[in-house]
């Protein structure tokens, strides 16, 4: 097997499943054989995962000077000139790579084909429908950006989607690409991660400790990740158990958080909101803070967690809840599955392909109640129980959703592009930078 160079391009390396992915995709390429960097437009060594600050991967960072917006405004119109800024020092300044693995913003693809080398767009999820259209101003601001993303797409040498479900979205939404082949690469873990030991002198680790019970909701503070639904869900759950044994529950809400993103300080507030009106006690936990949990929190927000309070957190826990409906794939059930924790998510999107319903976990509709209900069977199951069905968990990620199974799968897209003979049409590429600039020019006049 030929060694190739593989860069990965991707906008923001903080914390987050997509960050995750990438993280884990770029480890599992390394770990064959091929030499594996990163070029990003953002990385905040006190805000990402380890692997991106620990030497693992060269992390190269150009046009963080460009800012995320202006006055909350033009959010895409910088990510998209962030993008291509990076793809433009790419190509102009950096060394030449085999292939590249772009994803969530394709409106670099056309500039890293003229790297010369071969281009993978990974698709989360159309961007188009991510976006917010409150007004008919905003829906004429996002038309060209839509169709910018869809031909710029287009222009990678392959194309790879995380679930089943993304790619019937994909191709739903992407007329022009019906007929382009797509790759399914589920998002998968790193196993040896979830097993080691964890420092439980470690301050973060350390002020996790106590004698509740915890049922944890792993999200980024995100409006769309319906964290308030595990709320709602943990306060009915009241009504279903003894009251000695809710006394002795807690729910932890954990998550990405970055005080520099407007939503995720509103929405923190806004759930703890949410905790006070239900009567539910809480506490929050700030990045690189351990202040003592009072032992009455019911329910515990924990801003930006740290790799080895994940671990904490899931081995500690009964249950999972995972709350994002239609969510693209999700790894967060995967990394509990592994850990032996049953799952209780939204019966749509992803999960319905990495849950099995009644065998891991147990999928719901969006009735705080039925959640509430799964949620007392789980507790009712008791420890054997509920240690049948972690097997079972554990067992499902490893066959299918291990990280060894998704760099199995991109490796073999990767060498197959290597290989792949000569390139597309050399006006391809340029077509879609042309078409970025079209689509930036009609962006901002749309404005």
């Amino acid at each position: 097997m030929p060694t190739l160079s593989v860069a990965f391009v991707h906008p923001d390396l903080g914390i987050g499943g997509a960050e995750r992915l990438v993280v884990d995709a770029a480890l599992g390429l390394k770990q064959r054989g091929h030499s594996v960097v990163f070029f990003t437009s953002h990385h905040d060594p006190n805000h990402c995962f380890q692997e991106t600050r620990d030497g693992t991967f060269p992390v190269h960072v150009r046009g963080d000077f460009f800012p995320r917006h202006i006055a909350g405004r033009f959010h895409v119109i910088f990510a998209i000139l962030r993008s291509l800024y990076l793809a433009l020092w790419l190509w102009l300044a950096g060394p030449a790579y085999d292939v590249i693995v772009a994803d969530q913003v394709s409106a670099s693809v056309p500039i890293l084909k003229w790297t010369r080398a071969k281009v993978l767009f990974y698709c989360h999820f159309p961007d188009k429908l991510l976006a917010r259209r409150d007004s008919s101003l905003a829906s004429l601001y996002r038309r060209p950006v839509d169709w910018l993303e869809e031909v710029t797409t287009g222009t990678a040498d392959a194309l790879a989607v995380n679930s089943a479900f993304t790619e019937s979205i994909f191709r739903e939404h992407f007329p022009s690409l019906r007929a382009r082949p797509l790759e399914i690469v589920y998002p998968g873990i790193t196993l040896e991660a979830y097993d080691g030991d964890v420092d439980k002198t470690d301050p973060g680790v350390a002020v996790l400790q106590s004698d509740k019970s915890l049922i944890v909701s792993l999200n980024r503070f995100e409006r769309k990740k319906n964290v308030g639904l595990a709320i709602r869900a943990f306060h009915h759950l009241k009504s279903l158990v003894a009251p000695e044994v809710f006394d002795n529950l807690r729910l932890v809400v954990a998550g990405g958080y970055d005080p520099r993103v407007s939503e995720n300080v509103q929405h923190h507030l806004e759930l703890t909101s949410l905790a006070t009106s239900l009567g539910l006690s809480h506490h929050t936990l700030f990045p690189n803070t351990t202040t003592p949990i009072p032992p009455t929190t019911q329910v515990l927000f924990l801003l930006s967690f740290t790799q080895p309070q994940r671990t904490t957190l899931l081995r500690r826990t009964l249950c999972l809840l995972y709350t994002p409906q239609g969510e693209h794939f999700g790894i967060v059930p995967v990394e509990a599955m592994y850990s032996r924790v049953p799952v209780v998510a939204c019966d749509s999107g992803g999960p319905r392909e990495s849950v099995a319903d009644g065998v891991t976990g147990f999928l719901c509709g969006e009735d705080p109640a039925e959640w509430a209900a799964k949620v007392a069977g789980i507790v009712a199951m008791g420890e054997r129980g509920r240690r049948e069905m972690g097997d079972r968990a554990r067992q499902r990620v490893v066959d299918k959703f291990s990280a060894g199974a998704m760099a199995d799968k991109l490796d073999g897209i990767v060498q197959g592009l290597a290989k792949g003979g000569k390139r597309g049409k050399s006006w391809v590429p340029l077509l879609g930078f042309v078409a970025a600039v079209v689509a930036l020019v009609g962006a901002v006049w749309a404005l």
